[in-house]
């Protein structure tokens, strides 16, 4: 069909849509549905991409209905509750993240929704100096014990995040139950997962980095400076 044929059919097409208030509301709808879905595309976060997508998709939704497109209809709706549940399920995260940033001291609360239970009996291993790092953890009851170091963690503390950081993934300390423990456990896809798709939780997480190895210098330089350094004899 060439051009000069499709015009007329063109034409006569946008009139009779003109002419119904339906098949208008139908095509404004469509069309910003469109352009939110190529919109999304050159969003780089993950929560207004979602927000995006629910109004694509309630967009075609309507479309769907009033021409009516039965396979657009079935799909966008289809995909509405999911990306409706996607896009909250990340602005909880990002405001336990900033919860988290008021209390640094329950930090590990924001992260639970998304880990697993484990309960340990005392005297229980949980990993070893030198093991593949494979699961963050929050510890939820009783003590746990940094057996290179000496120190003793309580309840509401994550643990075991810098063998993810580290070039190895090894394990950089032994942790041990000092009595029966409950844990959290999070595996390292669900925390890739959750650290490219939020922003906030990746700040987070680096801070919590940045802490602990802070804290590791500082215990450092504190056994350092209360011994006595040998002078070599000069010649």
């Amino acid at each position: 069909m060439s051009i000069a044929e499709l015009l007329p059919l063109l034409q006569q097409h946008a009139m009779a849509v003109l002419a119904s208030p339906k098949d208008i509301a139908a095509y404004l709808a469509g069309g910003l549905a469109g352009s939110f879905v190529i919109g999304a595309a050159f969003v780089r976060t993950m929560i207004p991409l979602r927000w995006l997508a629910v109004a694509g998709n309630l967009g075609f939704v309507i479309f769907g209905a009033l021409r009516p497109q039965y396979l657009t209809l079935f799909v966008s709706a289809v995909l509405l509750p999911i990306n409706i549940h996607r896009a909250r399920q990340m602005m909880r995260l990002t405001r336990r993240v900033k919860a988290a940033e008021v209390a640094s001291d329950q930090s590990g609360l924001w992260l639970r929704p998304y880990m697993k239970p484990r309960k340990l009996k005392a005297g229980t291993v949980l990993f070893r100096k030198g093991d593949l790092a494979d699961h963050l953890y929050c510890l939820v009851d009783g003590k746990i014990e940094l057996e290179d170091i000496g120190v003793t963690l309580e309840p509401g503390k994550i643990f075991g995040e810098i063998a993810f950081f580290a070039p190895d993934k090894r394990r950089t300390h032994t942790a041990r139950c000092v009595g029966e423990c409950t844990v959290l456990m999070v595996d390292e896809a669900t925390l890739k997962q959750l650290y490219f798709q939020n922003p906030s939780f990746g700040f987070h997480l680096i801070g919590l980095v940045a802490g602990r190895l802070s804290e590791d210098v500082r215990r450092i330089e504190k056994r350092f400076s209360g011994s006595d350094v040998a002078v070599p004899p000069q010649h």
